[in-house]
């Protein structure tokens, strides 16, 4: 087999978990062979180098067979070849050790924990120290 398509390739060797997903990652733009953006039905051959993008870092491989049958694990690097530039996995890590600075939609409601994080974040410090006293008495 000398070209396959793009989506059937992705899924083949495990970029993505599905073929439906990796068909709409094609859709939204997120996958380019040899630096022009591909639609699922693309064909690739041997030696094209296919990026996509997965926030926040964008992979980059190698075709080296094309298959359209999904492969066992250990068979996928006669198929490809990972040519991510290690300044890539640098913005993985550095996302990674960043910690949480927004919560992902969809992660649930915050612990406890995170809740007193919160609130020691944005109330201000100096309101402890003062002793507020008013007087709310009709001067007529």
């Amino acid at each position: 087999m000398s070209e396959a398509r793009i989506d059937k390739w992705m899924w083949a060797v495990r970029i993505f978990k599905t073929r439906t997903i990796a068909a709409e990652a094609c859709k939204k733009g997120r996958v380019s062979i040899n630096g022009a953006q591909a639609k699922a039905a693309r064909m690739v051959k041997p030696g094209d180098v296919i990026q996509v993008r997965k926030p926040p870092i964008t992979y980059s491989f190698k075709v080296l067979q094309t298959i359209e049958k999904r492969v066992g694990a250990k068979v996928v690097p006669e198929m490809m070849e990972n040519v991510t530039t290690p300044d890539q996995y640098e913005l993985l890590e550095m996302s990674r050790v960043s910690g949480f600075v927004n919560r992902a939609k969809g992660t649930g409601r915050p612990t406890k924990k995170d809740r007193r994080e919160l609130e020691e974040f944005t109330a201000p410090e100096f309101m402890d120290y003062f002793d507020f006293d008013f007087d709310f008495e009709d001067e007529d």
